[in-house]
Protein backbone atom coordinates (compact mmCIF):
# COMPACT_ATOMS: atom_id res chain seq x y z
CA UNK A 1 0.00 0.00 0.00
CA UNK A 2 1.13 3.77 -1.08
CA UNK A 3 1.54 6.00 1.81
CA UNK A 4 -0.31 9.01 0.95
CA UNK A 5 0.63 11.76 2.91
CA UNK A 6 -2.16 13.90 4.92
CA UNK A 7 -2.48 17.59 3.93
CA UNK A 8 -0.66 20.43 4.98
CA UNK A 9 -1.62 22.06 7.28
CA UNK A 10 -0.58 25.96 7.08
CA UNK A 11 -0.39 28.23 10.47
CA UNK A 12 0.24 31.75 11.37
CA UNK A 13 1.63 33.50 14.25
CA UNK A 14 -0.43 35.03 16.81
CA UNK A 15 -0.97 38.79 16.23
CA UNK A 16 0.10 39.44 20.28
CA UNK A 17 1.74 36.14 21.45
CA UNK A 18 3.53 34.98 18.85
CA UNK A 19 2.50 31.08 19.19
CA UNK A 20 1.34 29.15 15.91
CA UNK A 21 -1.97 28.94 15.58
CA UNK A 22 -4.66 27.89 12.76
CA UNK A 23 -5.87 30.91 10.96
CA UNK A 24 -8.69 32.83 11.61
CA UNK A 25 -10.39 36.10 10.77
CA UNK A 26 -8.63 37.52 14.18
CA UNK A 27 -4.93 36.06 13.53
CA UNK A 28 -5.60 35.58 17.95
CA UNK A 29 -4.84 32.48 19.64
CA UNK A 30 -8.07 31.72 22.38
CA UNK A 31 -6.11 32.87 25.11
CA UNK A 32 -5.26 36.26 23.98
CA UNK A 33 -8.45 36.13 22.34
CA UNK A 34 -10.25 36.23 25.48
CA UNK A 35 -8.01 38.36 27.67
CA UNK A 36 -9.12 40.68 24.45
CA UNK A 37 -12.83 40.13 24.10
CA UNK A 38 -14.99 38.80 27.70
CA UNK A 39 -18.14 37.47 26.42
CA UNK A 40 -19.86 37.34 30.26
CA UNK A 41 -19.53 41.01 30.48
CA UNK A 42 -22.72 42.34 31.57
CA UNK A 43 -23.01 38.84 33.80
CA UNK A 44 -23.20 39.58 37.24
CA UNK A 45 -21.03 37.06 38.92
CA UNK A 46 -23.13 37.07 42.58
CA UNK A 47 -26.85 37.01 42.76
CA UNK A 48 -29.26 37.10 45.98
CA UNK A 49 -32.31 34.52 46.20
CA UNK A 50 -35.18 34.83 48.87
CA UNK A 51 -35.83 31.78 51.26
CA UNK A 52 -38.77 31.86 53.93
CA UNK A 53 -37.54 29.41 56.40
CA UNK A 54 -41.30 28.79 57.89
CA UNK A 55 -42.81 27.29 54.11
CA UNK A 56 -39.60 26.18 52.73
CA UNK A 57 -40.40 28.16 49.64
CA UNK A 58 -37.87 30.39 47.04
CA UNK A 59 -39.02 33.84 45.91
CA UNK A 60 -39.62 33.52 42.01
CA UNK A 61 -39.47 36.87 41.07
CA UNK A 62 -41.88 39.01 40.83
CA UNK A 63 -43.78 38.28 43.90
CA UNK A 64 -44.71 34.31 43.81
CA UNK A 65 -43.06 31.75 46.15
CA UNK A 66 -42.29 28.45 45.16
CA UNK A 67 -41.18 24.88 46.47
CA UNK A 68 -38.20 23.66 45.30
CA UNK A 69 -35.84 21.06 46.40
CA UNK A 70 -32.02 21.65 46.67
CA UNK A 71 -30.18 21.46 43.65
CA UNK A 72 -33.11 20.18 41.80
CA UNK A 73 -34.12 21.60 37.94
CA UNK A 74 -36.79 23.57 39.86
CA UNK A 75 -34.25 25.63 41.71
CA UNK A 76 -31.50 25.31 39.13
CA UNK A 77 -34.54 27.62 36.51
CA UNK A 78 -35.30 30.04 39.28
CA UNK A 79 -31.03 30.88 39.67
CA UNK A 80 -31.32 31.29 36.00
CA UNK A 81 -34.21 33.94 35.86
CA UNK A 82 -32.37 35.67 38.34
CA UNK A 83 -29.24 36.59 35.83
CA UNK A 84 -29.49 39.52 33.47
CA UNK A 85 -27.43 39.42 30.30
CA UNK A 86 -28.09 36.01 29.43
CA UNK A 87 -30.30 36.56 26.73
CA UNK A 88 -27.11 38.17 24.64
CA UNK A 89 -25.43 35.24 24.94
CA UNK A 90 -25.86 31.11 23.67
CA UNK A 91 -26.50 28.79 27.15
CA UNK A 92 -25.20 25.62 26.79
CA UNK A 93 -24.94 23.96 30.39
CA UNK A 94 -25.21 24.80 34.25
CA UNK A 95 -25.57 23.03 36.75
CA UNK A 96 -24.99 22.83 40.38
CA UNK A 97 -21.47 22.72 42.69
CA UNK A 98 -21.44 21.25 45.69
CA UNK A 99 -21.61 23.35 48.61
CA UNK A 100 -22.51 22.96 52.68
CA UNK A 101 -25.91 23.11 53.34
CA UNK A 102 -25.52 25.26 56.23
CA UNK A 103 -23.06 27.92 54.41
CA UNK A 104 -26.28 29.76 53.03
CA UNK A 105 -24.41 29.55 49.35
CA UNK A 106 -25.40 28.19 46.33
CA UNK A 107 -22.43 27.96 43.09
CA UNK A 108 -23.54 27.43 39.73
CA UNK A 109 -21.82 26.65 36.64
CA UNK A 110 -22.54 28.06 33.45
CA UNK A 111 -21.06 27.47 29.86
CA UNK A 112 -22.04 29.84 27.25
CA UNK A 113 -21.09 30.84 23.75
CA UNK A 114 -20.45 33.84 21.73
CA UNK A 115 -19.99 35.35 18.34
CA UNK A 116 -17.31 37.46 18.93
CA UNK A 117 -15.76 38.22 15.12
CA UNK A 118 -17.17 37.05 11.78
CA UNK A 119 -17.48 33.59 12.19
CA UNK A 120 -15.77 33.14 15.11
CA UNK A 121 -17.44 31.52 18.36
CA UNK A 122 -15.95 31.73 21.68
CA UNK A 123 -17.05 29.04 24.14
CA UNK A 124 -16.47 30.23 28.16
CA UNK A 125 -16.94 28.55 31.80
CA UNK A 126 -17.43 30.37 34.59
CA UNK A 127 -19.17 30.28 38.08
CA UNK A 128 -21.72 32.32 39.59
CA UNK A 129 -22.37 32.42 43.57
CA UNK A 130 -25.93 32.98 44.98
CA UNK A 131 -26.69 34.13 48.62
CA UNK A 132 -29.64 33.13 50.05
CA UNK A 133 -31.69 35.57 52.49
CA UNK A 134 -33.42 33.94 54.78
CA UNK A 135 -36.93 36.22 54.98
CA UNK A 136 -40.70 35.35 55.52
CA UNK A 137 -43.34 34.97 52.32
CA UNK A 138 -46.60 37.08 53.01
CA UNK A 139 -48.70 33.87 54.20
CA UNK A 140 -45.82 33.33 56.81
CA UNK A 141 -45.76 36.69 58.09
CA UNK A 142 -49.81 36.96 58.54
CA UNK A 143 -49.15 33.41 60.84
CA UNK A 144 -46.26 34.92 62.83
CA UNK A 145 -48.62 38.27 63.79
CA UNK A 146 -51.78 37.66 66.22
CA UNK A 147 -55.50 37.59 64.98
CA UNK A 148 -54.86 37.42 61.27
CA UNK A 149 -57.00 34.69 60.43
CA UNK A 150 -59.50 35.41 57.87
CA UNK A 151 -62.04 32.31 58.42
CA UNK A 152 -62.77 30.24 61.63
CA UNK A 153 -64.36 26.45 61.50
CA UNK A 154 -65.36 25.59 64.79
CA UNK A 155 -66.10 21.89 65.85
CA UNK A 156 -68.54 20.86 68.68
CA UNK A 157 -70.13 18.36 70.48
CA UNK A 158 -72.04 18.25 73.07
CA UNK A 159 -71.08 15.41 75.36
CA UNK A 160 -69.06 15.31 78.77
CA UNK A 161 -65.97 13.26 77.10
CA UNK A 162 -63.40 13.76 74.41
CA UNK A 163 -62.73 10.19 72.59
CA UNK A 164 -64.59 11.84 69.59
CA UNK A 165 -62.19 14.51 69.12
CA UNK A 166 -59.28 12.28 69.45
CA UNK A 167 -59.99 9.90 66.83
CA UNK A 168 -60.56 12.92 64.86
CA UNK A 169 -57.46 14.26 65.69
CA UNK A 170 -56.39 10.58 64.28
CA UNK A 171 -58.14 11.06 60.77
CA UNK A 172 -57.43 14.64 60.31
CA UNK A 173 -53.56 13.35 60.83
CA UNK A 174 -53.97 10.10 58.09
CA UNK A 175 -55.57 12.39 55.70
CA UNK A 176 -53.33 15.55 55.77
CA UNK A 177 -56.33 17.79 56.08
CA UNK A 178 -54.55 19.95 58.58
CA UNK A 179 -51.54 21.37 56.18
CA UNK A 180 -53.58 24.10 55.77
CA UNK A 181 -54.73 25.02 59.20
CA UNK A 182 -53.17 28.61 60.96
CA UNK A 183 -53.64 27.29 64.23
CA UNK A 184 -56.07 24.92 66.75
CA UNK A 185 -57.36 26.61 69.71
CA UNK A 186 -59.04 23.99 72.55
CA UNK A 187 -62.27 25.30 73.79
CA UNK A 188 -64.93 23.26 76.51
CA UNK A 189 -66.94 20.98 73.98
CA UNK A 190 -64.77 20.98 70.87
CA UNK A 191 -61.97 22.74 68.54
CA UNK A 192 -61.45 25.85 67.25
CA UNK A 193 -59.44 25.66 63.39
CA UNK A 194 -58.26 29.29 62.14
CA UNK A 195 -57.44 29.54 58.79
CA UNK A 196 -55.88 32.30 56.25
CA UNK A 197 -58.52 31.70 53.29
CA UNK A 198 -62.25 30.77 52.97
CA UNK A 199 -61.63 27.98 50.70
CA UNK A 200 -59.16 26.17 53.45
CA UNK A 201 -62.04 26.38 55.86
CA UNK A 202 -64.57 25.39 53.05
CA UNK A 203 -62.28 22.00 52.30
CA UNK A 204 -61.83 21.26 56.40
CA UNK A 205 -66.06 21.70 56.21
CA UNK A 206 -66.56 19.09 53.70
CA UNK A 207 -63.78 17.02 54.95
CA UNK A 208 -65.33 16.64 58.21
CA UNK A 209 -69.10 15.82 56.76
CA UNK A 210 -66.97 12.98 54.86
CA UNK A 211 -66.00 11.59 58.22
CA UNK A 212 -68.61 11.82 60.99
CA UNK A 213 -71.82 12.58 61.18
CA UNK A 214 -72.48 16.67 61.51
CA UNK A 215 -74.70 19.95 60.74
CA UNK A 216 -72.94 22.96 60.08
CA UNK A 217 -73.86 26.40 59.18
CA UNK A 218 -71.70 29.86 57.94
CA UNK A 219 -71.57 33.33 59.05
CA UNK A 220 -69.62 36.41 57.57
CA UNK A 221 -68.84 39.58 59.33
CA UNK A 222 -67.79 43.12 57.44
CA UNK A 223 -64.32 44.13 58.59
CA UNK A 224 -64.23 46.48 55.84
CA UNK A 225 -65.51 48.26 52.34
CA UNK A 226 -64.55 50.27 49.80
CA UNK A 227 -67.58 51.90 48.27
CA UNK A 228 -65.17 53.48 45.05
CA UNK A 229 -64.22 49.90 43.95
CA UNK A 230 -67.32 47.90 45.50
CA UNK A 231 -64.72 45.78 47.24
CA UNK A 232 -65.43 44.30 51.31
CA UNK A 233 -63.34 42.65 53.24
CA UNK A 234 -65.25 39.75 55.47
CA UNK A 235 -64.11 37.23 58.38
CA UNK A 236 -66.28 33.80 57.43
CA UNK A 237 -67.24 31.31 60.66
CA UNK A 238 -68.67 27.99 59.82
CA UNK A 239 -70.37 26.59 63.00
CA UNK A 240 -70.10 22.13 62.57
CA UNK A 241 -71.96 19.95 65.52
CA UNK A 242 -71.22 16.58 65.72
CA UNK A 243 -73.80 14.18 66.77
CA UNK A 244 -73.84 13.43 70.50
CA UNK A 245 -74.25 9.93 69.87
CA UNK A 246 -70.89 7.86 69.85
CA UNK A 247 -69.66 4.33 69.49
CA UNK A 248 -71.43 1.58 72.24
CA UNK A 249 -74.29 3.89 73.41
CA UNK A 250 -77.36 2.64 74.34
CA UNK A 251 -80.31 4.75 72.16
CA UNK A 252 -84.00 4.30 72.00
CA UNK A 253 -85.03 5.39 68.91
CA UNK A 254 -87.94 7.17 68.70
CA UNK A 255 -91.03 5.06 67.64
CA UNK A 256 -91.83 7.25 64.19
CA UNK A 257 -88.38 6.68 62.84
CA UNK A 258 -88.11 3.39 64.00
CA UNK A 259 -91.34 2.72 62.10
CA UNK A 260 -89.54 4.01 59.22
CA UNK A 261 -86.06 2.02 59.72
CA UNK A 262 -87.95 -1.32 58.70
CA UNK A 263 -89.86 -1.43 61.95
CA UNK A 264 -86.17 -2.15 64.02
CA UNK A 265 -86.96 -1.82 67.77
CA UNK A 266 -86.12 1.29 69.12
CA UNK A 267 -83.61 0.03 71.85
CA UNK A 268 -80.35 -0.37 69.94
CA UNK A 269 -76.89 0.32 70.48
CA UNK A 270 -74.80 1.97 68.16
CA UNK A 271 -72.29 -0.16 66.71
CA UNK A 272 -70.07 2.20 64.01
CA UNK A 273 -70.06 5.82 63.71
CA UNK A 274 -68.62 7.04 60.30
CA UNK A 275 -70.24 9.71 58.00
CA UNK A 276 -73.94 8.25 59.31
CA UNK A 277 -74.69 6.08 62.50
CA UNK A 278 -75.03 2.70 62.50
CA UNK A 279 -77.34 0.51 64.79
CA UNK A 280 -78.15 -2.82 65.70
CA UNK A 281 -80.95 -4.19 67.96
CA UNK A 282 -78.65 -7.04 69.99
CA UNK A 283 -82.09 -8.92 70.15
CA UNK A 284 -82.73 -9.64 66.87
CA UNK A 285 -79.22 -8.63 64.36
CA UNK A 286 -81.57 -6.33 62.69
CA UNK A 287 -79.52 -3.15 61.75
CA UNK A 288 -80.27 0.08 60.41
CA UNK A 289 -78.22 3.27 59.02
CA UNK A 290 -79.27 7.00 59.97
CA UNK A 291 -77.66 9.40 58.12
CA UNK A 292 -77.20 12.74 59.74
CA UNK A 293 -79.73 14.66 57.86
CA UNK A 294 -82.05 12.38 58.79
CA UNK A 295 -80.94 12.42 62.37
CA UNK A 296 -80.86 16.19 62.29
CA UNK A 297 -84.70 16.22 61.17
CA UNK A 298 -85.33 14.96 64.52
CA UNK A 299 -82.92 14.60 66.76
CA UNK A 300 -82.45 12.29 69.55
CA UNK A 301 -80.11 11.92 72.47
CA UNK A 302 -78.20 8.38 73.84
CA UNK A 303 -79.59 7.14 76.87
CA UNK A 304 -76.10 5.75 78.48
CA UNK A 305 -72.48 6.09 77.51
CA UNK A 306 -69.71 3.74 78.04
CA UNK A 307 -69.26 5.29 81.34
CA UNK A 308 -72.46 3.51 82.65
CA UNK A 309 -70.73 0.11 81.59
CA UNK A 310 -71.19 -2.91 84.40
CA UNK A 311 -68.84 -5.42 84.42
CA UNK A 312 -70.36 -9.40 84.14
CA UNK A 313 -69.13 -12.50 84.07
CA UNK A 314 -70.42 -15.15 81.84
CA UNK A 315 -71.95 -18.36 82.79
CA UNK A 316 -73.77 -19.80 79.73
CA UNK A 317 -73.78 -18.94 76.50
CA UNK A 318 -76.04 -21.00 73.40
CA UNK A 319 -75.51 -19.87 69.68
CA UNK A 320 -78.79 -19.57 67.91
CA UNK A 321 -77.18 -20.09 64.52
CA UNK A 322 -78.44 -16.63 63.09
CA UNK A 323 -75.42 -14.49 62.21
CA UNK A 324 -75.21 -11.09 60.38
CA UNK A 325 -71.58 -10.46 59.28
CA UNK A 326 -69.14 -10.90 62.65
CA UNK A 327 -72.09 -11.14 64.83
CA UNK A 328 -73.74 -14.34 66.42
CA UNK A 329 -77.28 -14.25 67.67
CA UNK A 330 -76.89 -16.37 71.09
CA UNK A 331 -78.46 -17.02 74.57
CA UNK A 332 -76.34 -15.99 77.70
CA UNK A 333 -76.52 -16.55 80.74
CA UNK A 334 -74.75 -13.50 83.10
CA UNK A 335 -73.94 -12.68 86.30
CA UNK A 336 -72.44 -9.39 88.08
CA UNK A 337 -68.86 -9.16 88.43
CA UNK A 338 -67.90 -10.26 92.33
CA UNK A 339 -71.71 -11.91 93.07
CA UNK A 340 -69.88 -15.06 93.67
CA UNK A 341 -66.88 -13.70 95.23
CA UNK A 342 -66.30 -15.79 98.80
CA UNK A 343 -65.67 -13.23 101.77
CA UNK A 344 -63.53 -14.56 104.69
CA UNK A 345 -64.46 -14.63 108.06
CA UNK A 346 -63.54 -10.23 108.35
CA UNK A 347 -64.69 -9.49 105.14
CA UNK A 348 -66.26 -6.17 104.16
CA UNK A 349 -69.69 -5.51 105.12
CA UNK A 350 -70.09 -3.49 102.36
CA UNK A 351 -69.97 -6.57 99.64
CA UNK A 352 -71.66 -8.41 101.84
CA UNK A 353 -75.06 -6.00 101.51
CA UNK A 354 -74.44 -5.42 97.80
CA UNK A 355 -74.65 -9.46 97.94
CA UNK A 356 -77.64 -9.54 99.67
CA UNK A 357 -79.57 -6.22 98.10
CA UNK A 358 -79.73 -8.62 95.00
CA UNK A 359 -81.47 -11.08 96.92
CA UNK A 360 -82.06 -14.47 94.40
CA UNK A 361 -81.59 -12.32 91.18
CA UNK A 362 -77.95 -12.79 90.74
CA UNK A 363 -78.20 -14.54 87.58
CA UNK A 364 -79.23 -12.82 84.54
CA UNK A 365 -80.87 -14.38 80.85
CA UNK A 366 -80.18 -12.29 77.95
CA UNK A 367 -79.64 -12.16 74.34
CA UNK A 368 -76.70 -10.93 72.59
CA UNK A 369 -74.99 -10.38 69.48
CA UNK A 370 -71.69 -11.51 70.85
CA UNK A 371 -71.81 -15.41 70.48
CA UNK A 372 -69.18 -15.61 68.18
CA UNK A 373 -66.50 -14.25 70.96
CA UNK A 374 -68.19 -14.98 74.37
CA UNK A 375 -67.24 -18.16 75.98
CA UNK A 376 -68.09 -19.32 79.77
CA UNK A 377 -66.17 -17.66 82.36
CA UNK A 378 -65.35 -14.42 79.86
CA UNK A 379 -65.93 -10.82 81.40
CA UNK A 380 -67.79 -8.72 79.74
CA UNK A 381 -68.92 -4.81 79.42
CA UNK A 382 -72.76 -4.26 79.26
CA UNK A 383 -75.63 -1.76 80.63
CA UNK A 384 -77.76 -2.99 83.65
CA UNK A 385 -80.84 -1.74 82.53
CA UNK A 386 -83.15 -3.27 85.85
CA UNK A 387 -81.61 -0.79 88.03
CA UNK A 388 -81.04 1.97 85.34
CA UNK A 389 -83.60 5.12 85.92
CA UNK A 390 -83.36 7.12 82.14
CA UNK A 391 -85.15 10.57 81.58
CA UNK A 392 -86.41 9.58 78.16
CA UNK A 393 -90.04 9.56 77.16
CA UNK A 394 -89.78 7.32 74.57
CA UNK A 395 -87.86 4.47 76.59
CA UNK A 396 -90.94 5.37 79.10
CA UNK A 397 -93.23 4.45 76.60
CA UNK A 398 -91.55 1.01 75.41
CA UNK A 399 -93.67 -2.08 76.68
CA UNK A 400 -91.52 -3.86 79.61
CA UNK A 401 -91.55 -7.34 77.56
CA UNK A 402 -89.33 -5.58 75.36
CA UNK A 403 -86.59 -3.86 77.94
CA UNK A 404 -84.41 -6.36 78.59
CA UNK A 405 -82.56 -6.71 82.18
CA UNK A 406 -78.97 -6.51 80.39
CA UNK A 407 -77.98 -5.28 77.07
CA UNK A 408 -74.47 -6.63 76.50
CA UNK A 409 -71.81 -4.14 74.59
CA UNK A 410 -68.39 -5.95 74.18
CA UNK A 411 -66.08 -8.13 75.40
CA UNK A 412 -63.73 -7.20 78.69
CA UNK A 413 -60.00 -8.24 79.28
CA UNK A 414 -59.30 -7.41 82.91
CA UNK A 415 -56.15 -9.91 83.69
CA UNK A 416 -54.60 -8.62 80.69
CA UNK A 417 -55.21 -4.46 81.72
CA UNK A 418 -54.16 -5.28 85.57
CA UNK A 419 -50.73 -6.60 83.96
CA UNK A 420 -48.46 -3.42 83.46
CA UNK A 421 -47.05 -4.34 79.10
CA UNK A 422 -46.40 -1.43 77.13
CA UNK A 423 -47.85 -0.81 74.30
CA UNK A 424 -45.29 -1.82 71.06
CA UNK A 425 -47.47 1.00 69.05
CA UNK A 426 -47.84 5.06 69.30
CA UNK A 427 -49.79 7.93 67.73
CA UNK A 428 -48.49 11.37 66.44
CA UNK A 429 -51.04 14.48 67.71
CA UNK A 430 -51.21 18.04 66.26
CA UNK A 431 -49.77 20.88 67.99
CA UNK A 432 -51.79 23.47 69.62
CA UNK A 433 -50.27 26.01 67.73
CA UNK A 434 -47.21 26.83 65.11
CA UNK A 435 -44.55 27.45 67.50
CA UNK A 436 -45.10 23.77 70.31
CA UNK A 437 -43.85 20.43 69.50
CA UNK A 438 -45.65 19.67 66.31
CA UNK A 439 -46.79 16.60 65.03
CA UNK A 440 -44.29 13.95 66.38
CA UNK A 441 -43.92 16.06 69.48
CA UNK A 442 -43.66 13.75 73.04
CA UNK A 443 -46.25 16.25 74.49
CA UNK A 444 -50.57 15.74 74.41
CA UNK A 445 -51.88 17.19 71.02
CA UNK A 446 -54.43 19.45 70.35
CA UNK A 447 -56.96 17.61 72.61
CA UNK A 448 -56.14 18.13 76.08
CA UNK A 449 -54.02 21.11 76.60
CA UNK A 450 -56.47 22.97 78.99
CA UNK A 451 -55.33 21.43 81.79
CA UNK A 452 -57.05 21.95 85.57
CA UNK A 453 -59.43 19.42 86.60
CA UNK A 454 -60.49 18.53 83.19
CA UNK A 455 -56.74 17.39 82.27
CA UNK A 456 -57.67 13.94 84.56
CA UNK A 457 -60.85 13.53 82.42
CA UNK A 458 -58.97 13.46 78.94
CA UNK A 459 -56.18 11.08 80.23
CA UNK A 460 -59.14 8.89 81.00
CA UNK A 461 -60.42 9.52 77.49
CA UNK A 462 -57.74 9.14 76.04
CA UNK A 463 -56.47 5.47 77.72
CA UNK A 464 -60.12 4.60 76.93
CA UNK A 465 -59.50 5.39 73.46
CA UNK A 466 -56.40 3.53 73.02
CA UNK A 467 -58.57 0.57 74.11
CA UNK A 468 -60.75 1.01 71.65
CA UNK A 469 -58.03 1.22 68.96
CA UNK A 470 -56.79 -2.42 70.16
CA UNK A 471 -60.35 -4.30 70.18
CA UNK A 472 -61.58 -2.62 67.05
CA UNK A 473 -59.60 -3.72 64.15
CA UNK A 474 -61.92 -1.76 61.78
CA UNK A 475 -61.45 1.36 63.41
CA UNK A 476 -56.96 0.76 63.70
CA UNK A 477 -57.58 0.77 59.89
CA UNK A 478 -59.03 4.06 60.12
CA UNK A 479 -55.84 5.89 61.60
CA UNK A 480 -52.10 5.90 61.12
CA UNK A 481 -50.37 3.95 64.16
CA UNK A 482 -46.94 4.16 64.68
CA UNK A 483 -43.91 1.63 66.19
CA UNK A 484 -42.70 2.91 69.39
CA UNK A 485 -38.79 2.71 69.76
CA UNK A 486 -38.72 2.02 73.38
CA UNK A 487 -41.38 1.06 75.93
CA UNK A 488 -40.89 2.38 79.38
CA UNK A 489 -44.47 2.74 80.18
CA UNK A 490 -47.34 0.15 80.86
CA UNK A 491 -50.73 0.41 79.33
CA UNK A 492 -52.72 0.22 83.04
CA UNK A 493 -51.71 0.21 86.67
CA UNK A 494 -52.69 -1.79 89.12
CA UNK A 495 -51.80 0.14 92.32
CA UNK A 496 -54.62 2.45 91.63
CA UNK A 497 -52.68 5.56 90.93
CA UNK A 498 -52.65 7.44 87.78
CA UNK A 499 -49.70 7.99 85.73
CA UNK A 500 -49.18 11.60 84.11
CA UNK A 501 -46.70 10.73 81.28
CA UNK A 502 -46.53 12.03 77.69
CA UNK A 503 -48.31 10.62 74.53
CA UNK A 504 -46.55 8.26 73.85
CA UNK A 505 -46.25 6.77 77.24
CA UNK A 506 -49.82 5.08 76.58
CA UNK A 507 -50.22 4.24 80.65
CA UNK A 508 -53.47 6.25 81.84
CA UNK A 509 -55.27 4.35 83.15
CA UNK A 510 -59.18 4.89 83.40
CA UNK A 511 -60.88 6.21 86.74
CA UNK A 512 -62.93 2.70 86.90
CA UNK A 513 -59.80 0.33 86.64
CA UNK A 514 -58.06 2.49 89.51
CA UNK A 515 -61.18 2.68 92.27
CA UNK A 516 -61.50 -1.30 91.23
CA UNK A 517 -57.87 -1.83 92.46
CA UNK A 518 -57.73 0.31 94.82
CA UNK A 519 -60.94 -1.23 96.83
CA UNK A 520 -59.83 -4.97 96.26
CA UNK A 521 -58.13 -7.26 99.02
CA UNK A 522 -54.35 -7.25 99.27
CA UNK A 523 -54.69 -10.92 98.68
CA UNK A 524 -56.51 -10.25 95.99
CA UNK A 525 -53.61 -7.95 94.47
CA UNK A 526 -51.42 -10.71 94.31
CA UNK A 527 -53.92 -13.21 92.92
CA UNK A 528 -53.34 -11.12 89.54
CA UNK A 529 -49.97 -11.81 89.46
CA UNK A 530 -51.03 -15.71 88.95
CA UNK A 531 -53.89 -15.14 86.56
CA UNK A 532 -53.48 -16.22 83.12
CA UNK A 533 -54.23 -13.87 80.51
CA UNK A 534 -57.14 -13.81 78.09
CA UNK A 535 -55.79 -15.91 75.14
CA UNK A 536 -57.85 -13.71 72.60
CA UNK A 537 -56.75 -10.39 73.47
CA UNK A 538 -56.32 -8.52 70.43
CA UNK A 539 -52.95 -7.67 69.90
CA UNK A 540 -52.18 -4.86 67.18
CA UNK A 541 -49.92 -7.00 64.78
CA UNK A 542 -46.17 -5.18 63.65
CA UNK A 543 -47.39 -5.67 60.30
CA UNK A 544 -50.06 -2.75 61.18
CA UNK A 545 -47.12 0.16 62.39
CA UNK A 546 -45.29 2.71 60.17
CA UNK A 547 -41.93 3.08 60.49
CA UNK A 548 -41.98 6.89 62.30
CA UNK A 549 -39.06 8.06 60.08
CA UNK A 550 -39.31 11.75 62.03
CA UNK A 551 -36.81 10.22 64.63
CA UNK A 552 -34.78 8.09 62.64
CA UNK A 553 -31.54 8.93 63.34
CA UNK A 554 -27.65 8.03 61.49
CA UNK A 555 -26.96 6.51 65.27
CA UNK A 556 -30.34 4.04 65.40
CA UNK A 557 -28.73 0.58 64.80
Amino acid sequence: MEFVPAPAVHRVLCADCGTPIVPNSANLCVACLRNTVDITEGIPKQASISFCRNCERFLSPPSSWMIAQPESQELLALCLKKLKGLNRVRLTEAHFIWTEPHSKRLRVSLTIQKEVLTSTILEQVFEIEYLVQHGQCPDCAKLAAKNTWKALVQVRQKVPHKRTFLFLEQLILKHGAQKDTISVKEVRDGLDFFYSSRSHAQKMVEFLAGVVPVRSKASEQLLSSDTHTNTANFKYTYSVEITPICKDDLVCIPPKLARQLSGISPLTICVRVGNSLHFLDPATLQSCEITAPVYWRAPFESLASITDLREFTVLDVEPSGQTRGKWVLADAQVALSGAFRSHGAGGGGEDEMDFESMGGAQIFHTRTHLGGILQPGDAVMGYFLTNANFNSDDFANLPSHRVPDIVLVRKAYPNRRKKNKPRAWKLRSIAKEAGEEGETGAGRGVVGRMGGRDQKKVEEDYELFLRELEEDEEMRGAVNMYRAQDHKAGSGLAGGKTRRKGQYDMDVDEAGAAATAAAAAPEATEATDDEEEEPDFPDVKLDELLEDFDEMTLEES
